[in-house]
């Protein structure tokens, strides 16, 4: 500032009283850092033997692209989802970087293969856990309908994709057969045949709860779902509060339970469905009584979550950690190989584990490239 705005006096020599400060972040442009490695050629004085220093590990080819390249590629496709095509134009408009989806797909499979020991370490760690979320849906690998198995808590997350639904995919996963916590899932019949405690996801009930009071006019559903959320305002009260339960309020709530079960009982005694009698055959119950032998005979698994505060409501988690696949899918398309599948499950596991524990993602993926992946406590 020379002159005044207002007399138009010199300023020059006149002593400054304040400042008034603003900022302007930015970044600088990305320049390629390119580091040579010379290995020293040499031939022996003695037996003429020519001889070559050796290379570090990591520089495995005549030209290649470092960690902090390749990580922030794999970062872009199993974190965001950004199909592979569309990572090489961000970089090449960004960066100035011309990487192939050859070039991402290669570190891939090297960061997969760093990560087994990782992913048997999850699973150890699922296995002893008191509480441990399960959910599936399907996948297309190869165009195949395959599924996409999940197993999770609020710190680890274990993905599997296998050709089946049931049993043998969920025997191969290898954590349900060995459980001895409990089991919270969707009452999806292969999940109960296993030898450990089980909890049913309640929110999954409450939608249906919900369709048989529209759409029968019962209600025993009504109650039956006013009484859920009752319940799960007391256990979270006592969550929060970090209270213990109080089992004498608990035996009332239990007891209510079974009264809302008896009204059921007196709506659906038994009933048929009036739109197949007459014809051949035995007579299927409706949905309404369907829903209520089910509530009769998983009453335990239902209100697990009443009895014990490490136990969720419903299975939030591993619906949260399944959409994400899913939304994979959706933006990427389907996988063209099965090792393709099979590598984005574990580094996705991997990802998805290290941000559960507060941990930096890119960081983690340098380090599992680097073959030393993060420790989870």
């Amino acid at each position: 500032m020379s002159r005044c705005k207002e007399c138009g006096c010199a300023l020059e020599d006149v002593e400054v009283e304040a400042y008034e400060r603003r900022q302007v972040f930015d970044i600088p442009s990305v320049n390629l850092v390119v580091t040579e490695h010379k290995s020293q050629i040499k031939t022996c004085p003695c037996c003429r033997k020519l001889n070559k220093a050796v290379f570090p590990e990591s520089v495995k080819y005549p030209v290649q692209y470092g960690p902090n390249i390749l990580a922030s590629a794999i970062y872009c496709k199993n974190h965001h989802f950004i199909p592979y095509e569309r990572i090489s134009e961000f970089f090449n408009d960004i960066m100035g970087i011309k990487i192939c989806p050859a070039t991402i797909i290669r570190a891939e499979r090297e960061c997969f293969q760093n990560l087994e020991e990782f992913e048997s370490v999850i699973r150890e760690k699922l296995l002893i856990s008191p509480v441990v979320n399960f959910d599936e849906t399907g996948m297309k690998i190869e165009g195949k309908r395959h599924w996409l198995h999940v197993a999770s808590t609020d710190k680890y997350t274990c993905y599997f994709s296998h050709p089946k639904r049931g049993s043998e995919a969920i025997d191969a996963m290898g954590i349900l057969p060995e459980f001895k916590g409990t089991a919270v899932h969707d009452g999806w019949k292969p999940y109960n045949v296993y030898n450990c405690d089980h909890a049913l996801c309640n929110a999954h009930l409450q939608r249906e709860l919900t369709g048989i009071e529209e759409n029968y006019k019962q209600q025993w559903p009504k109650e039956m779902n006013e009484l859920l959320t009752e319940m799960k305002k007391y256990t979270d009260e006592c969550k929060e509060q970090v209270k213990e339960l109080d089992f004498e309020q608990i035996k009332a709530l239990e007891e209510r339970f079974d009264a809302v079960i008896m009204k059921g009982v007196d709506e659906n005694p038994h009933s048929l469905n009036p739109e197949k009698q007459g014809k051949r055959g035995k007579n299927p119950k409706t949905k309404a009584r369907n829903l209520l032998d089910r509530f009769i005979e998983h009453r335990e698994k239902i209100l697990k979550f009443l009895t014990d505060l490490k136990v969720p409501f419903e299975n939030n988690q591993a619906e949260r950690d399944i959409r994400m696949m899913k939304l994979q899918q959706k933006i990427s398309g389907t996988s063209r190989k099965t090792l393709g599948a099979q590598a984005f499950c574990r580094i996705r596991a991997y990802i998805s584990t290290i941000r559960k524990n507060d941990l930096p993602v890119l960081k983690g993926i340098i380090a599992a490239l680097k073959g030393a992946p993060l420790t989870i406590p």
